[in-house]
């Protein structure tokens, strides 16, 4: 059996349907849904990456063979594969995995593929560079889960005190009318305040008003319960 068919018969071994019919709801698969016609067959990330790990040395070819399967557990361990080879990659196989990355955005079409994934690849490999113009044209897609890749990207520059791309994405994509976006944009302005709170407030005060209230919510989430308060206010939601 070639490693495609030893990786998928291993996920199939550790399937759960009763755990599969949960995550079927969770991730919202049913008709209309941002989900729809993701399939689950029950594993959780811990037993997906520990499958991963089996198999660093599938080729591109492979990964993608699996990337666009429509299991979702297959998305998210070769997704899971591509970081870790992106860890231990040179800069040129970096470079490979990052065009590789973008060329299949699209592919990437659940929150917790984008959430484990974009961070880590995207934002790791855009770190070190001044040409980020890559996330601005993802933001202003017209795909759901290129522009949730756009900001949560940034996490990797937040955690490395670097706001501006964050921001900067944010004001485009607080316009947004998909709740993914609203709490992808708001958890990461909730990060920027973890580290620079009076930076988020100064944002907040010029936005607040006519941001989505989720993000709103999750911005404002470490705050004290006072500056809470004091911004739905502002948002007239209390």
């Amino acid at each position: 059996m070639d490693e495609i068919g030893n990786l998928r018969n291993e996920i199939k071994k550790s399937a759960n349907p009763q755990k599969a019919k949960i995550l079927q709801k969770f991730f919202k698969t049913g008709k209309g849904q941002y989900g729809e016609g993701d399939i689950f067959i029950g594993l959780v990330v811990p037993e997906s990456r520990k499958i991963s790990k089996k198999y660093p040395n599938l080729t591109f070819k492979e990964i993608l063979i699996l990337l666009s399967s429509r299991i979702h557990e297959e998305r998210l361990i070769c997704l899971l594969i591509l970081v870790d080879k992106f860890k231990k990659a040179t800069q040129n196989e970096q470079e490979k995995i990052f065009h590789f990355y973008i060329k299949h955005a699209k592919k990437i079409n659940n929150w917790d593929l984008v959430d484990l994934s974009a961070p880590n690849i995207l934002g790791t490999y855009l770190l070190g560079t001044q040409d980020r113009q890559i996330l601005y044209k993802l933001a202003r897609s017209d795909n759901i889960w290129k522009k949730r890749i756009s900001i949560i990207a940034t996490l990797t520059f937040i955690r490395n005190t670097q706001f501006d791309d964050t921001l900067r994405l944010a004001e485009i994509l607080i316009f947004d009318n998909n709740d993914l976006i609203h709490k992808a944009v708001g958890w990461m302005l909730r990060e920027v305040g973890k580290r620079d709170e009076i930076l988020l407030e100064q944002f907040l005060e010029k936005y607040c008003r006519i941001m989505p209230r989720t993000t709103l919510r999750y911005a404002i989430e470490k705050f004290s319960k006072k500056k809470r308060k004091n911004f739905l206010k502002m948002k007239n939601l209390v």
